[in-house]
């Protein structure tokens, strides 16, 4: 319980750094003619463009691992500056919340589904099992946030959300020529399905105390 608490408050801190960062960096961008939704496109090309270009590692480990890592990263925070840009230039529209939320998954996705392939091509089937299991636990760690929210309750729980899914991606990229990739991949997928049980437990409990 103390343990939790802590990851809770560690989760709490950077999350709540990187939205206000997100937030001081946008300040230009409101001023401009740029459109949350281009940022959405642009955030989910060059994910696409980075799980092209990790799929060619073969060539060359650290050059492409490590300029995969760098277009995925940069990706992900054109994702996030987005929705800030979306509060904070007063552009917020559903179809820009709908576009937003679907490439997430896009992005995620082939990044995954890349890295897959890899471990397919180098022979590691358990690796590859736990990347597909990956990809399910990702997808469904975000379906239950927002059947949550759906239904009017609290799904934002637990450890392995997207940001954090970002990170250890990133990590096991930037490790992959020392054999790190496939330890990064069995934790991405633990935490997620870890999140995804948590989630469900917590909209339980949140329907119990609504019953009287």
């Amino acid at each position: 319980m103390r343990e939790s608490a802590v990851l809770h408050r560690v989760k709490q801190g950077y999350t709540t750094g990187a939205r206000s960062l997100a937030s001081r960096s946008i300040v230009g961008l409101t001023r401009t003619r740029v459109t949350p939704n281009a940022l959405t496109t642009a955030g989910v090309s060059l994910c696409l463009a980075a799980a092209v270009l990790v799929y060619f590692e073969y060539r060359n480990e650290i050059l492409f691992y490590w300029v995969g890592a760098v277009v995925f990263v940069v990706g992900s925070i054109l994702d996030i500056l987005d929705g800030a840009l979306a509060r904070a230039g007063g552009k917020a529209t559903p179809f820009g919340s709908f576009l937003d939320s679907t490439t997430d998954r896009v992005g995620e996705g082939a990044m995954l589904g890349a890295i897959a392939l890899i471990f397919s091509r180098h022979g590691n089937e358990v690796a590859l099992g736990a990347a597909v299991a990956a990809v399910a636990g990702s997808f469904l760690v975000s379906y239950t946030r927002a059947k949550a929210e759906a239904l009017g309750l609290r799904g934002d729980v637990g450890l392995g959300s997207r940001a954090e899914r970002v990170v250890v991606i990133t990590a096991g990229l930037v490790l992959a020529p020392w054999g790190v990739l496939p330890w990064a991949i069995y934790l991405l997928t633990a935490t997620a399905w870890l999140t995804v049980v948590q989630r469900i437990l917590f909209v339980r409990k949140q329907l119990m105390e609504r019953s009287p």
